[in-house]
């Protein structure tokens, strides 16, 4: 039985006005904590407190995503990850899906693209990363994926459908 397996864990780069965000939030915990407990707006006050809690929570929560790509034996998943608890399966596919494996910007990937497409982006954003574009088709649907596999979930899918991926590996 020859299966392959192979998973990698990307941090996406957190936009600057996340932090920023971070601060505001708190800022307004602090002013509905006081409020709260002002016998001026009594159970309006909880209330407020409440509501900007929960939204204090979402805004922490789904400030931090990682990505993680699996492959097994001739399925590629990537999951969303939120604040390291949450886990949501953001694309799927088989390798008769995926037309080509090629590094962002190349020839090989240029050439399948079309206008059409929905694109997702999967890669920690971080400039120096070294990403790579998969375009799938799935029914009449073409897809672009921009992720960073590492090399053992490239060597992996190579191995699976050698003329599918293009690479320096």
């Amino acid at each position: 039985m020859n299966e392959m397996y192979a998973e990698w864990l990307v941090k996406r780069k957190a936009p600057a006005y996340t932090m920023v965000l971070k601060i505001l939030m708190g800022i307004l915990c602090v002013i509905a904590f006081l409020l709260s407990i002002s016998p001026a707006f009594g159970i309006f006050g909880v209330i407020i407190l409440f509501a900007v809690g929960g939204a204090t929570y979402l805004v922490f929560r789904n400030s931090e995503v990682e990505f993680e790509y699996l492959f097994v034996t001739g399925s590629l998943s990537i999951d969303r990850i939120y604040g390291k608890s949450k886990r949501k399966k953001a694309w799927e596919a088989t390798v008769d899906e995926i037309q080509i494996i090629a590094p962002t910007g190349s020839i090989e990937a240029r050439d399948h693209e079309t206008k059409e497409m929905k694109v997702f982006d999967f890669s920690s954003k971080t400039p120096d990363a070294k990403t790579y574009t998969m375009i799938s088709q799935s029914g009449s649907e073409r897809t672009k994926v921009i992720f960073e596999p590492n090399d053992k979930l490239l060597r992996c899918i190579k191995m699976t459908a050698p003329r599918k991926v293009v690479s320096q590996i």
